[in-house]
C-alpha cells in the first residue's frame, strides 16, 4: 500500500487572483438606499470585512481537509472516482470560495472608496477623523478615544454630530 498526498490549494492563490485583476463578474453587495441612514451605510464596510474574514477561515478549514485526503494504491481494481471525490470537492469549494473572496475584496475596496468620497465632503476634519477611524479602520470606541485623547462620552457626541452631517449629505444626493 502506497499513500500519496494530494496537493493543497494555497491561500496565496487569492493574492494571485487579485494581482492579475481577474474579474469574476462581481455583484455589488452594498448600496445607499433611500431609507438607509449614514450609520447603516458606513457600517456595511465592517460587515463585508467580517464576511471576507469568515470566508478566509473557511478556505483554511477546507485546505486542512484537503491535506488529510489521501489516495491508497493497491493492485485491486476499483472505481476511478473512489477516494478522489472528497479531495476534488474540497479543491472545488476552495476555488469557489477564493473567487468569492476576490469579489468581496473588490466590493470592499469600491465601498471604502465611496465612503472616503462621502467623508471628504464633511467640512469638519475632526469629524472626518472619527468616522475614518471607526468605519474605515474598524477601530473600537476605546481605541479612538485613546488616540484622540477624548472621553468616550465626548467621542459619542462628536460621532453623532458627524453622522447627522453625513445623513444630510446623503439626503442631498438622493
Amino acid at each position: 500500500i502506497v499513500k500519496m498526498h494530494v496537493p493543497v490549494v494555497d491561500l496565496r492563490h487569492i493574492q494571485l487572483i487579485a494581482d492579475h485583476n481577474i474579474d469574476f463578474g462581481s455583484v455589488k453587495c452594498f448600496s445607499v438606499s433611500g431609507n438607509m441612514n449614514a450609520k447603516e451605510y458606513l457600517g456595511q464596510a465592517y460587515r463585508l470585512d467580517q464576511r471576507i474574514a469568515s470566508k478566509v477561515d473557511q478556505v483554511a478549514s477546507l485546505n486542512d481537509l484537503a491535506a488529510k485526503c489521501t489516495s491508497t494504491l493497491t493492485g485491486m481494481p476499483h472505481s476511478p472516482n473512489r477516494g478522489t471525490s472528497t479531495m476534488a470537492d474540497a479543491v472545488a469549494k476552495i476555488l469557489d470560495l477564493q473567487a468569492e473572496i476576490n469579489r468581496d475584496i473588490d466590493d470592499l475596496v469600491d465601498l471604502k472608496r465611496d465612503i472616503v468620497t462621502l467623508l471628504k465632503r464633511v467640512d469638519n476634519t475632526e469629524y472626518q477623523t472619527i468616522l475614518e477611524k471607526r468605519y474605515l479602520c474598524f477601530m473600537t470606541w476605546e481605541q479612538i478615544a485613546v488616540d484622540l485623547n477624548y472621553s468616550i462620552h465626548h467621542l459619542y457626541k462628536l460621532h453623532n454630530a458627524a453622522l447627522d452631517i453625513c445623513d444630510r449629505l446623503m439626503e442631498r444626493d438622493t
